[in-house]
């Protein structure tokens, strides 16, 4: 399982497009994005864990990673809804692979040590969209918290 959702992050490497030509990795990295800006607060500690995160799963360049989450910023601050990026991993991914990705998010919620009620909220939201169950959305949450807190 994990090495499918790795495999695919390698596979798509990021590419210059617009909505319609979405990459797989861009739409990750936006709903990291997204979950980092749903307190008001741009912390490099979050700023941080995105890079790890994006870094680590999609075996990139520390340049590679940078604009990756310059070009996810873009595309978030222009986008009005998050479907595009929810359409792209729903495609590309199984039901396992978004509950890591979920889990992915929660890292980012807690990597500054305090989880925010908006933060919850947009990973809720996500959640939802990512059609992951509430059991595996709380267990994702928890071992995110655990891991974080550990």
């Amino acid at each position: 399982m994990l090495n499918h959702l790795k495999k695919l992050l390698q596979n798509n490497t990021p590419r210059a497009v617009g909505h319609e030509g979405l990459d797989f990795n861009t739409a990750l990295a936006a709903l990291l994005v997204e979950v980092m800006r749903a307190d008001g607060k741009l912390l490099e500690s979050e700023f941080d864990k995105i890079a790890q995160i994006l870094t680590q799963r999609c075996q990139l360049t520390t340049e590679q990673t940078s604009a990756l989450i310059n070009k996810a910023q873009k595309q978030v601050e222009q986008a009005i809804d998050l479907f595009a990026f929810v359409k792209q991993i729903n495609r590309h991914t199984s039901d396992i692979e978004r509950i890591e990705i979920i889990e992915l998010l929660w890292h980012v919620a807690f990597a500054d040590g305090h989880l925010d009620s908006h933060e919850d909220h947009i990973i809720r939201k996500i959640s939802g969209l990512l059609y992951v169950a509430h059991p595996d959305f709380i267990s994702a949450k928890l071992a995110a918290q655990e891991r974080a807190s550990g």
